[in-house]
């Protein structure tokens, strides 16, 4: 707790300084361009990894990125989905799993959690991303975590398809959807590329962009 109070004190006295009129701007609203939904774990910090600035991101986290289909019964993540494409008109959805994932070792032997009800139920919502893998691999469980972890990806841009708010703008083509894959050694982020069928660098991916002055998105 330490470390918070005096992080505080040093946000204030020097980043809060150094973007005094960026807050001021922010302080009458947002309009952010992406909205960005990634796992709540504490080794992904969003703004960093994306260099971006406060403002730039809605970021919605929760354990393994998962994204609900769209049911009758609103939750926190359907809210705030709806939120950030409806009302805030963001331009892009990314959904960035990572390496190491706790979530998806989770989701892979949901048995050891019954001592977690929630998160076992949570879990389930990466049950399909499982059991896809399992069959390709013909039921052998050995070594396919990170395959694991782009396939959830994979089942979470599924399901951002059945709320109404982004089938909505996609049927506009005023949003793109976009699955990334972040590498925590390494720095470095994959990003699904459907021509392929398979995760490639992000320098690859986005290459047209990637010395622009204004860097933009390409929809995975």
């Amino acid at each position: 707790m330490e470390k918070l109070i005096s992080g505080i004190a040093k946000f204030k006295s020097s980043s809060y300084e150094e973007r005094k009129k960026l807050f001021a701007e922010l302080a009458n609203g947002q309009s952010p361009e992406v909205l960005f939904i990634t796992c709540s774990d504490s080794r992904i910090d969003p703004n960093l990894v994306t260099q971006t600035e406060p403002g730039d991101l809605f970021i919605i986290r929760n354990a393994g990125n998962i994204v609900p289909p769209n049911q009758r019964n609103a939750g926190g993540v359907t809210a705030s989905i709806e939120f950030a494409v409806a009302a805030l008109g963001v331009q892009h959805i990314v959904v960035c799993g990572h390496s190491d994932c706790g979530a998806m070792k989770g989701a892979l032997n949901l048995k050891a959690l019954t001592d977690l009800p929630h998160v076992q139920d949570w879990l389930e919502h990466s049950r399909g991303a499982v059991e896809a893998v399992r069959a390709r691999n013909g039921g052998d469980d050995s070594n396919i975590l990170n395959q694991v972890t782009e396939e959830n990806v994979l089942q979470q841009l599924q399901h951002l398809r059945t709320h109404p708010a982004v089938l909505a703008k996609l049927a506009t083509g005023s949003i793109e959807l976009h699955g990334w894959i972040y590498d925590i050694e390494h720095g470095s982020i994959n990003a699904y590329d459907p021509e392929k069928g398979e995760f490639v660098p992000v320098e690859e991916h986005y290459a047209e962009f990637m010395n622009a002055d204004e860097p933009a998105l390409k929809s995975a």
